[in-house]
């Protein structure tokens, strides 16, 4: 039986006719293999209800007359899943690349959700304020994954206005997401301790950006009580706690419209040119620190006996660099696992329990030292 003789020689014509020059259908491959429109769906969708002699020839059918197969859209409206996480990036789409705190994180992250059918979509922010509201909202995703956004990002706004389960990395804190963090505050304080112990009495901070302004420069009080980046908050308040119990209470600010290396660099040049200059520096990532090894080099200055430099993350170019960077430790591999793991629980209709923090540890190599005697 032929599919003329299953619908008629005139509704068959007329299909024929119709589709002639168009994009083939469903509808189009099923009157020309002689089965239903659901059999030629579940070709793609759920081969294993039909036989494999059967899908073989459904798909043959579907190549020969060019189908590319199910519109994905119309898919995932009818599914209601889009197969995707949406991963929700503070500044553009190389930061994914290009900084090694986040790739190897992102990375983890992709190793835990990836099931062969389900793919990573990076929404690129714009001015540290996160993907443009607009993206969100179009974004076809399950679920999506804010990193290190503002606390008032209009990317959440975009969020929630979608009822899409989320999940946060780092910072904000959102009522009602599940949560993926690590100590800040501690490590920050470890940081500190370990300079104040060494004997150090003039430390400066090279922090990141304490407001999405685009401001880079010397970062006064009020700029530090109106943060609104969390980490940045929690690293400078640890910062300080840690070197008051040495009774250091003078502590200036650079403060970095991003992490990058060469903002370390114009950073740590300013603060080395205090008087009297400092004698340590804590940054608050390995890359902000290799940027001050670069401006100490450039400066004359020898690390660790003219200044030490304390970074935070423990990415592997810490130890490849000279000299080798002290430096806090952050488990990234496990907050990206712990973060995909959050994203398929959400997927499968959990609810978001309390943040998970993951603890840090310090890491002492030859980037920090006693001060020299003035």
């Amino acid at each position: 039986m032929t599919p003329r003789d299953l619908v008629g020689p005139a509704t068959y014509a007329c299909v024929v006719s119709h589709d002639r020059g168009r994009r083939p259908t469903l509808d189009t491959i099923a009157l020309e293999v002689g089965v239903s429109r659901a059999t030629v769906s579940n070709a793609y969708n759920r081969p294993d209800q039909l036989s494999t002699r059967l899908r073989d020839r459904i798909i043959a059918t579907a190549e020969r007359l060019g189908y590319p197969g199910p519109d994905p859209t119309a898919r995932s409206l009818a599914t209601q899943r889009a197969g995707a996480v949406a991963f929700l990036l503070g500044q553009g789409l190389s930061s994914a690349f290009s900084d090694p705190a986040l790739s190897i994180m992102l990375d983890s992250l992709a190793s835990t959700v990836d099931s062969g059918d389900r793919g990573l979509l990076l929404l690129p922010g714009v001015d540290d304020l996160g993907p443009r509201p607009s993206s969100v909202a179009r974004a076809q995703t399950d679920v999506a994954v804010a990193y290190s956004l503002p606390d008032d990002s209009p990317a959440l706004d975009a969020v929630r206005q979608r009822n899409i389960p989320l999940v946060v990395v780092d910072q904000p804190v959102v009522p009602g997401s599940a949560r993926v963090e690590v100590d800040d505050g501690g490590g920050a304080l470890l940081a500190a301790q370990h300079l104040g112990s060494l004997g150090h009495r003039r430390v400066a901070i090279l922090g990141f950006a304490l407001t999405p302004d685009g401001w880079h420069g010397p970062a006064d009080a009020a700029r530090v009580t109106s943060a609104r980046f969390r980490v940045s908050r929690d690293r400078v308040a640890g910062y300080l706690s840690g070197l008051g119990e040495f009774g250091i209470t003078d502590v200036p600010i650079w403060e970095a419209s991003c992490g990058d290396q060469l903002l370390g660099r114009e950073g740590a040049r300013w603060l080395l040119g205090l008087r009297p200059r400092p004698t340590a520096l804590l940054c608050m990532s390995d890359v902000l620190a290799l940027g001050a090894l670069t401006a100490a080099a450039e400066l004359g200055l020898s690390v660790p006996a003219d200044i030490s430099i304390i970074g935070f993350d423990d990415t592997p170019a810490a130890t490849w660099t000279t000299p080798p960077l002290t430096t806090i430790r952050q488990d990234l591999v496990e907050k990206g696992r712990r973060a995909g793991e959050l994203a398929l629980l959400l997927l499968d209709g959990s609810r978001p329990g309390p943040a998970t923090t993951l603890g840090v540890s310090l890491i002492p190599r030859a980037s920090t030292a006693p001060p020299s005697a003035d």
